[in-house]
């Protein structure tokens, strides 16, 4: 589901706030000099129309920025902690995945390229990676993903992907047959917890390539 924009017009036959592109592109076309943007909320479109458009010229508006309660309430990232993060290029493409400390970005550990992965794959790849390093070494902390799915997956102990396998990628899908043998045969008490990526930026184990 696409996230709701706001927009705003500074210049327009109709100035303000609006909820819809298509009402926002009726205030701008064919008005010299138009001026508007989109928000990522409402409460920053409405601060917005209230000072200038050089303000905002030129930045990204369409991340959300969390308001100081809401920072409050999520806190901080638990550390000691471990993250991990996939990187894929194209979908499917070339996939690695690694896992760092979370506070110093010490990588642990990494694999890869695959090739014909995905990232969903890399990230669930990671988890039970992670998992099983953190058990060897006798390790018992938390390990932050900023996957959901790749979550879920882990939970139920499967990669529920829809990739199909080939010759390319056969390597890869033995890797996950190892990944859903072990979340069979192990146990853990690891939280595995949602990197909230609104509050503290990317994973500490993000690869950079966005």
């Amino acid at each position: 589901m696409a996230k709701k924009k706001f927009y705003v017009v500074w210049k327009g036959k109709k100035t303000g706030v609006f909820t819809s592109w298509n009402t926002c592109k009726k205030q701008i076309d064919g008005f010299a000099g138009a001026q508007y943007k989109s928000f990522a909320s409402k409460e920053a479109a409405e601060k917005a129309i209230k000072g200038n458009y050089e303000d905002y010229k030129g930045k990204d508006t369409k991340k959300v920025i969390l308001s100081a309660a809401e920072l409050k309430q999520i806190g901080k990232p638990i550390v000691p902690s471990i993250s991990v993060d996939a990187a894929c290029s194209g979908n499917p493409g070339k996939m690695e995945y690694r896992g760092v400390e979370t506070n110093s970005k010490s990588q642990l550990f990494i694999q890869g390229p695959f090739e014909k992965g995905t990232n969903n794959i890399g990230e669930f790849l990671a988890l039970v990676h992670g998992l099983g390093y953190l058990k060897q070494k006798k390790i018992n902390l938390p390990i932050y993903s900023d996957s959901r799915i790749a979550m879920s997956w882990v939970k139920k102990g499967q990669c529920r992907t829809n990739l199909q396998i080939t010759d390319e990628n056969k390597p890869l899908f033995d890797m996950i047959k190892r990944a859903e043998k072990w979340l069979k045969e192990n146990t853990y008490t690891t939280p595995i917890l949602k990197w909230e990526t609104k509050a503290w930026g990317e994973i500490p184990a993000d690869f950079g390539r966005k």
